[in-house]
């Protein structure tokens, strides 16, 4: 079963002498049960406004979406759903362990099962030395695993977290990365908007790029990055000076540490030439490594893409 699905889901804003802003436009989206789904655009590409329709927080302009084939809407779906906003909100005067209670009480748990879940989700995100500390004083790491907690009262199947890594410090970071790859481990589905884009590509199982409200890609990072190769690397030793610069002349750039010398050549036509030259002119080959572009470098050419093949949403957007 899919634990995601929309169906041409759209978001328009209408303000009084303005041009409508349209912040979502006919979102086609499957997410696999037990995947953690990378949801990437720039700030105002429309990522909050599809987290807050799956959330059934806005309503939908056009469209619809399903959670585990629960329309979003309903009751039934919200329930699947744990949800991390960018900027959680707290009750600045309890404490974790009251919060917990608090959300466990709101979804109609026993004495003994709030007391159980609150055990169990203070180990998992190390809560244990602040449990009975006020939230007014934490920091944002400290607040964002709360927040983790909150959304997984319950033991919802579907997590969704917007941001959930923005403003965290490197090692922050890298807890939340490990906590959602526990999580994808213990068979959740998690969809999450990000745009700290080395962070994703270590935890996601596919990614989905949205420019200007619309969907341009989706896929698995390693076929989504496989299909474009940014050059080949070449090192190679045993070169006198004269020699490296007429081979340098084909390559994109060259440098020189101690004994070896690395080639970038724009292309894999142009590495093997250089390899065959290396070899008639008496050098010895160390290294030939093609370089496959970085999601970032990926993301940022697809977001210049879309951004030419939607002119009208410019003019919108210029007009709001």
């Amino acid at each position: 079963m899919e634990a995601i699905v929309t169906q041409n889901l759209s978001k328009d804003y209408k303000q009084v002498g303005k041009a409508t802003v349209h912040s979502l436009r006919d979102l086609n989206l499957q997410v696999g049960e037990h995947e953690v789904f990378g949801f990437l655009g720039r700030n105002g590409a429309g990522k909050t406004t599809t987290i807050k329709l799956l959330c059934s927080l806005i309503k939908p302009t056009s469209g619809g979406a399903q959670v585990f084939g629960e329309n979003v809407r309903t009751r039934a779906a919200r329930r699947l759903i744990g949800y991390l906003p960018e900027q959680p909100y707290f009750y600045e005067y309890l404490t974790p362990r009251e919060t917990i209670d608090f959300y466990g009480r709101l979804q109609g748990l026993d004495a003994t099962a709030r007391r159980n879940e609150w055990d169990k989700l203070a180990e998992l995100l190390d809560l244990g030395e602040i449990a009975d500390r006020r939230i007014k004083g934490f920091s944002k790491g400290m607040r964002q695993r709360v927040g983790f907690a909150v959304a997984m009262v319950g033991d919802p199947p579907l997590l969704i977290l917007d941001e959930p890594m923005s403003g965290l410090d490197p090692i922050g970071r890298r807890q939340i990365r490990e906590l959602m790859l526990h999580l994808r481990d213990q068979k959740k589905t998690l969809f999450f908007s990000s745009h700290v884009l080395g962070d994703v590509e270590q935890v996601c199982d596919r990614v989905g790029i949205l420019v200007q409200g619309r969907l341009t890609r989706t896929g698995r990072i390693d076929m989504l990055l496989g299909t474009e190769c940014a050059g080949v690397e070449v090192v190679a030793a045993g070169l006198d000076d004269a020699t490296q610069k007429a081979l340098a002349g084909r390559a994109e750039r060259y440098h020189v540490v101690e004994d070896h010398i690395f080639f970038v050549a724009p292309d894999q036509e142009v590495a093997n030439s250089l390899v065959r030259d290396i070899h008639r002119l008496g050098g010895r080959l160390v290294e030939y490594t093609p370089m496959k572009e970085t999601l970032e470098e990926y993301f940022m050419r697809e977001q210049d893409n879309g951004n030419a093949a939607t002119p009208d949403t410019q003019a919108q957007e210029a007009a709001s």
